[in-house]
């Protein structure tokens, strides 16, 4: 009896040290927040994208009807800031909640004023 406790007891916390950390977003499975931005002007718009982790992002010169390359934020509250070249109106600023396993596109669009979309697909 005593042997079929210890197995029972050893089964027991080897099934419980495989799970640790194995939903816990960030930890293993987590996949960090990721931006791109999309330039539906018809001039070139630069970011700069201030993270809840307390960096700061630079994309410069997005050229119009282009997409830029993804790349990791991290998760929480993203601030963006938008300078779109030859307009007197700017800067464009904006906000999102970057969340763990999602990706996100910044749209800049040809409105009047120009706008920003944040979109999840």
């Amino acid at each position: 009896m005593k042997y079929f406790s210890f197995t029972l007891i050893v089964v027991l916390l080897l099934s419980l040290s495989g799970c640790t950390g194995a939903s816990i977003p960030g930890k293993n499975g987590g996949i960090s927040p990721r931006f791109r931005v999309q330039n539906t002007c018809k001039t070139d718009a630069s970011l700069q994208i201030k993270t809840s982790g307390g960096n700061t992002i630079n994309i410069n010169n997005v050229a119009p009807g282009t997409i830029s390359a993804y790349q990791e934020v991290a998760p929480g509250i993203v601030e963006v800031t938008i300078m779109i070249q030859g307009d007197s109106n700017n800067p464009y600023t904006g906000t999102f909640v970057a969340v763990y396993n999602q990706t996100f596109t910044i749209v800049v669009k040809q409105t009047t004023p120009p706008s920003v979309t944040v979109v999840s697909p």
